[in-house]
């Protein structure tokens, strides 16, 4: 379906039972909601209705070319909007990635609009700022950054040889054209990469602990988050935590270990209801 809020045009693609808890859930750079595909039904089968969304900058329709339009603030509220236009008054909310990061910021600056917060592979951003000031680990895995927020640059890297190095970042994933040929789109990626550009140490600013019940999903195999961010999640949150370590996974968590994340999910909505 499509969603019009904010005046863009969102896709989302929703599925399970009409009745079920309502699921959001939000992807991470360089994916689109088809991160999710193997997730999906497994929360179907667990009663839930799910709504994956293609975000700012994914969805051909939500593609504003300034760089500020892309800070994490807005993305926020673009979340926001869209349970708006869905009528959902408070969601399960599940991000990956850029999408975790999105969805740390609704759970603690719309926290009235989030039943339960399941964050994959990237923690509580006060932790990851803590991992990257103390940790020069955290900063050897981050030094990528650097390039990706680079207008021009980034992309000229990464599409090179035919996209060799876009490619490359999927390993070691099957559908990796599916991931890649939408990024090939004029415009899509620098859209993509404006997460990135519009990052700023204003993001933390009023950012306190989260206060719903969440799950932290990290796995041990993650090249962009280490030991050290995971741990310090935990400290960051003053409601019922559980952190999910997932052994020999990479950073793409939930296209490998769609299992363990579709689990994680149903635990916290279950322990909600109990």
């Amino acid at each position: 379906m499509k969603i019009t809020a904010r005046s863009l045009t969102f896709d989302v693609f929703d599925g399970g039972p009409a009745d079920g808890e309502p699921v959001l859930l939000l992807h991470g750079f360089p994916q689109h909601s088809g991160e999710w595909a193997a997730v999906t039904p497994l929360l179907h089968a667990a009663g839930l209705r799910t709504y994956a969304l293609d975000q700012r900058g994914t969805s051909p329709g939500a593609r504003p070319a300034p760089v500020e339009a892309y800070r994490i603030t807005e993305c926020a509220l673009d979340v926001v909007a869209v349970l708006d236009a869905l009528e959902i008054p408070a969601v399960h909310l599940v991000g990956h990635d850029w999408g975790a990061i999105c969805a740390w910021h609704v759970a603690l600056r719309h926290a009235a609009r989030v039943r339960t917060l399941t964050a994959v592979s990237v923690p509580h951003p006060h932790a990851s700022a803590y991992a990257y000031a103390n940790d020069p680990d955290q900063r050897e895995r981050s030094a990528y950054i650097k390039l990706f927020r680079q207008p021009g640059k980034a992309e000229e890297v990464l599409l090179a040889d035919s996209a060799r190095r876009l490619r490359g970042l999927f390993a070691p994933l099957e559908d990796v054209e599916g991931y890649v040929r939408p990024l090939l789109e004029p415009g899509a990626l620098t859209a993509a990469l404006n997460w990135y550009r519009a990052m700023s140490s204003l993001d933390l600013v009023g950012l306190g602990p989260a206060t719903v019940p969440t799950t932290y999903v990290w796995s041990d195999g993650d090249v962009a988050i280490g030991p050290t961010a995971a741990r310090a999640c935990a400290e960051h949150v003053a409601a019922g935590y559980r952190f999910v370590p997932l052994a020999g996974v990479s950073h793409w968590i939930p296209d490998e270990a769609p299992a363990a994340v579709a689990a994680a999910i149903v635990g916290i909505a279950d322990a909600t209801r109990g």
